[in-house]
């Protein structure tokens, strides 16, 4: 039997949260700004780690950032080396400057 993993928005606490079986397993934090989103730090319980849940994470962060136009700013070290790792994400960048912006 497979775990069940599921990636949500959670806007009052500004971050996306990844669950396993409905255990919080990590989230990525973020900073809305104008039409920006800013990630600004990823993290997985160590309890979790190894399993993938991390990319499956920032491609769903991304992914919803793409389907309500936002421009990702990525602070966050793990969300800028996924985003140079699958070039498909690159178009929400902005343009270079964006990474340099603060937000």
């Amino acid at each position: 039997m497979s775990a069940e993993i599921a990636v949500a928005d959670n806007p009052e606490a500004a971050r996306f949260e990844i669950t396993v079986d409905g255990a919080l397993a990590g989230f990525a934090e973020y900073r809305l700004k104008d039409d920006r989103i800013v990630f600004t730090h990823t993290e997985i319980d160590p309890a979790f780690e190894g399993q993938g849940l991390g990319s499956r994470l920032a491609a769903a962060a991304l992914d919803a950032s793409r389907d309500t136009g936002l421009t990702v700013v990525p602070r966050c070290p793990f969300i800028a080396r996924y985003i140079d790792r699958h070039p498909e994400y690159r178009s929400l960048l902005g343009g270079e400057e964006a990474r340099g912006q603060e937000g």
